[in-house]
């Protein structure tokens, strides 16, 4: 048995470049591809008790819906929650040198806001800001802003309750008062 997904919650580094795989002779413009660059921070403090940051950056690629997400909604700064599989791939440069590189291909996009005080244009909505929402972390858009493509929100049901256990015999240990131990 073997696994291949990628979690990752992240900044946009760059606004997504969309474009278009050749399509058919029947006059279709193609499968929509979007590239870009997801960075994920963690801070830990060093020996010296200061604080560190160390940035990684990713290179996404989403097919089909999750690139109309990203055409429509993705700038530079927002946060998305992506999961996906890792690729790796050989290619040959400019030169003819052959490299290979490393990209999560996207199965589930999620976009959950920006970086505070980033001044992205993103389209406005009519109570006053913001765009889109998905996955309940902030206030959903009005209908008519949502993208075509949303991916399920889960939750884990309740836990059931235990039964209760059965009751001990009772133990005479002088007054009783009303406290439950």
């Amino acid at each position: 048995m073997s696994l291949n997904k990628v979690m990752l919650i992240g900044n946009v580094g760059r606004d997504p470049n969309v474009r278009y795989l050749e399509g058919n002779n029947a006059g279709n413009q193609g499968r929509k591809v979007a590239t870009f660059t997801l960075a994920t921070s963690e801070r830990y403090r060093d020996r010296n008790g200061e604080t560190r940051e160390n940035t990684e950056w990713h290179n996404i690629v989403a097919w089909g819906q999750p690139a109309d997400v990203c055409e429509r909604f993705v700038r530079k700064g927002t946060q998305l929650y992506i999961e996906g599989k890792l690729r790796t791939r050989k290619y040959t440069d400019a030169q003819g040198a052959e490299k290979y590189t490393t990209e999560i291909n996207v199965d589930t996009l999620q976009l959950l806001g920006r970086r505070e005080g980033d001044g992205a244009g993103y389209p406005a909505d009519q109570q006053g800001g913001g765009y889109p929402q998905q996955g309940g972390y902030q206030r959903p858009a009005p209908a008519q802003q949502q993208p075509a493509y949303q991916q399920p929100t889960y939750q884990q049901p309740a836990p059931q309750a235990a039964p209760a256990a059965p009751a001990a015999p009772a133990v005479d240990e002088g007054p009783t008062d009303d406290l439950p131990f």
